[in-house]
C-alpha cells in the first residue's frame, strides 16, 4: 500500500502512464481538487521596518479553529518604483490577536468559490514575530535602470506550514514607502 487517509485506510500505489511509480501528487493535484490558494496585494504597499508589532506588509493568517494546516508553496515580491532605503527582504512568523481579511484570496482553479481558512491583510498587530526566512536585498535604484530591482522574485517554499492560529508576513530591515508588489501561495490540508 502507498499511504493512508486520514482515516486510516491503505491507499493503493499510484502509477503513471509509464507505470513508473509516483511519489508526490504534486501541487497540481491540489490546484485540481480547489485545496491551493493565493493572494495578491494589488496596489503598491509600504512596509514597516524590521520584525515588529505594529507591521504592514502582505500576510497570510491561518484562522484559529480552522482545522487546517497550511503549506506555504510560494513567495513573490516585485519592486515596481525606487524603495526610498534599500534593505533586505525576508518573512516571518507570528499570531495576530484579530485577523482580518483587507486582502482578497484567490482559489489557484480559476473561477472556483474561495472557501480558504486563510485571511489575507495588508497590516495587523502581530503577536511575537519571529524572523524565519531571509531572501536577500533591495535596492534605491529605479526599476528601469537596475537589473537587480527587475520583478518578480519568487521563491518556492513548500517547508513552511502554518498550524491554525499562525500567520507568516513579510519583512523588511527599514520601512518603506508604497512601492512593493507581493503574493503568497499555500495549500490548505486538513489537520
Amino acid at each position: 500500500m502507498y499511504g493512508k487517509t486520514s482515516a486510516g485506510v491503505g491507499q493503493a500505489p499510484l502509477i503513471d502512464a509509464d507505470r513508473k511509480l509516483v511519489v508526490s501528487q504534486g501541487a497540481e493535484t491540489a490546484v485540481i481538487e480547489g485545496r491551493m490558494f493565493s493572494a495578491c496585494s494589488a496596489t503598491l504597499i509600504a512596509t514597516t521596518a524590521g520584525v515588529t508589532g505594529a507591521w504592514t506588509g502582505l500576510c497570510i493568517s491561518n484562522l484559529t479553529g480552522s482545522g487546517k494546516n497550511v503549506i506555504v508553496h510560494e513567495f513573490g515580491w516585485g519592486l515596481m518604483i525606487a524603495a526610498d532605503t534599500a534593505g533586505n527582504i525576508g518573512l516571518q512568523t507570528a499570531s495576530i490577536a484579530a485577523p482580518a481579511a483587507g486582502v482578497t484570496c484567490h482559489n489557484c482553479l480559476d473561477g472556483q468559490a474561495v472557501s480558504s481558512a486563510v485571511y489575507a491583510d495588508d497590516g495587523a498587530t502581530l503577536v511575537t514575530p519571529l524572523q524565519v526566512r531571509s531572501f536577500g536585498e533591495y535596492g534605491t535604484e529605479d526599476t528601469a535602470t537596475s537589473f537587480f530591482n527587475h520583478g518578480p522574485h519568487i521563491v518556492k517554499l513548500r517547508n513552511l506550514v502554518l498550524p491554525p492560529g499562525r500567520t507568516v508576513a513579510t519583512y523588511t530591515t527599514l520601512a518603506t514607502t508604497a512601492c512593493f508588489q507581493f503574493h503568497f501561495v499555500w495549500e490548505e490540508i486538513d489537520v
